[in-house]
């Protein structure tokens, strides 16, 4: 089994003279940044902050399945730390057909993240077709350039290779997400230790 992410076109900018959390990151027109880093980097803190103060309302889409205590533990912390006027939206699979739904040009998405979805398609029953699909309708969604986009994933494939196929078909396929998104993106975040680097910035010195 092989996925294809050739990600085109995407759209998306983030703005400020100076990044600091918190700090607003659309500017008129519709926005992508990327956040990167590994468990309880401060990647999903900095997304919630990058979107602060955005003008416009602000979707929350989780892509997280609640199927045991810890993972339900995780998700309510999560919670706790937004803002209860932001809409949240919980959905495992199709990420694609929720922002077709909802996202609009005066609304910034999270999408937080992509490498649970990933692990969600990876392990679905028609893994194959429900990840050729739902791939393919990310990418059409993405190429609308509908609404600004803040993409949370984890940046997992600093180590060595891993043992077994599952996990290095994993890998494999979310680094070449990775890789297109990064190329894709106005702005790419790696969260080390809660501390934000900022591998990728606009280069109109709006940042």
């Amino acid at each position: 089994m092989s996925f294809s992410f050739i990600l085109h076109d995407c759209p998306f900018q983030a703005t400020t003279s100076q990044r600091t959390p918190g700090s607003q990151i659309c500017g008129g027109r519709v926005t992508l940044t990327l956040v990167l880093g590994g468990v309880r980097s401060g990647k999903s803190r900095m997304a919630e902050s990058l979107a602060a103060d955005f003008s416009g309302s602000i979707i929350y889409l989780a892509t997280a399945e609640a199927k045991d205590v810890e993972m339900q533990e995780r998700i309510a912390l999560h919670r706790k730390h937004r803002p209860k006027h932001w809409k949240t939206i919980e959905e495992p699979i199709r990420i694609a057909q929720a922002l077709f739904e909802h996202a609009t040009s005066n609304k910034l998405v999270v999408v937080d993240c992509l490498t649970l979805w990933m692990t969600n398609l990876l392990l679905a029953d028609d893994a194959f077709e429900t990840g050729r699909l739902e791939i393919d309708a990310l990418i059409t969604e993405v190429k609308r350039k509908r609404s600004n986009l803040v993409l949370v994933s984890n940046e997992t494939n600093s180590g060595v290779v891993p043992i077994d196929s599952l996990s290095r078909r994993f890998c494999d396929e979310i680094g070449r997400l990775h890789q297109n998104l990064a190329g894709l993106a106005d702005n790419v975040i790696l969260m080390v230790a809660g501390i934000p680097t900022w591998v990728k910035r606009e280069s109109n010195g709006t940042i």
